[in-house]
């Protein structure tokens, strides 16, 4: 009961109309990414938009300031390179082919005038434990200046949703959570901490952990809840009982034009 009300207290729920467009449909996690289509390429993003699906994307920060969309922070896994990503500028980092395919690593300003508002767009700013994020949150909000299309910014790092309440407050925010090992009364504790912290407009929460305490009880207050990352039907089964958007990989991913689902 005191968590109750300290949530509604430290962290109002967001004014619906500010976040009803969220649970409208599913989002392609990294684009509808496979066989010669690489995630997090403009591709990917291309079949995600004719599927009508909202996409879901990655930023890090090049050598001169620009977000890049990139998952990981060094290049080794989804390119013949090695190094840093944050090593690199965009310049050159935009020279450089996604293993597999022609296709190369995107800006954020790229991809937001690829999709021009024709699905919403998650956009998940990775950060390092440590490091500074207001140099990539500013530079997100700079790209995202006069973006018409939905789109929300999210992070497990809950300094990036707290910069935005702080510094652009209009713009929708979400915390990234997993519960992972930390389910007993610390953990517990540990997540109403960042919720009061950062104040997000929505939770996008780890599939596996579903059904949790922590994220119904933020939903019944009016607080989204996106999952991650859906597989399967067991998964999407998930999804239509305690979330209403569903961050996929594959084909259980839908428009959910519908009535929401009962909330727990």
């Amino acid at each position: 009961m005191p968590f109750a009300l300290l949530d509604r207290w430290l962290s109002p729920a967001p004014d619906p109309r500010k976040v009803a467009w969220l649970g409208a449909q599913d989002y392609a996690h990294r684009g509808l990414h496979g066989a010669g289509v690489p995630e997090n390429s403009r591709a990917a993003f291309a079949r995600a938009i004719q599927a009508g699906h909202g996409i879901e994307l990655d930023v890090q920060r090049s050598s001169d300031g620009q977000p890049v969309v990139f998952h990981d922070d060094g290049l080794e896994r989804l390119t013949a390179e090695t190094g840093p990503v944050a090593r690199r500028s965009a310049a050159q980092l935009g020279a450089i082919a996604l293993t597999g395919s022609a296709e190369t690593i995107p800006t954020l300003r790229q991809v937001l005038a690829q999709v021009a508002g024709q699905v919403p767009v998650l956009i998940e700013i990775k950060s390092e434990r440590g490091s500074r994020v207001a140099a990539l949150c500013l530079a997100v909000r700079r790209v995202l200046e006069g973006y018409m299309g939905p789109h929300a910014v999210m992070s497990f790092d809950p300094r990036v949703s707290r910069w935005y309440w702080r510094h652009s407050p209009h713009t929708v925010r979400g915390l990234v959570v997993s519960e992972s090992d930390a389910r007993g009364v610390s953990g517990a504790i540990r997540r109403h901490l960042a919720l009061w912290h950062c104040r997000p407009d929505f939770l996008a929460y780890d599939v596996r952990d579903l059904p949790s305490r922590f994220a119904g009880a933020q939903r019944r207050r009016g607080v989204p809840v996106a999952t991650w990352t859906v597989r399967d039907a067991e998964d999407d089964a998930r999804v239509e009982a305690f979330a209403d958007a569903a961050i996929f990989e594959g084909t259980v991913g839908k428009a959910r034009t519908g009535a929401p689902a009962d909330r727990e």
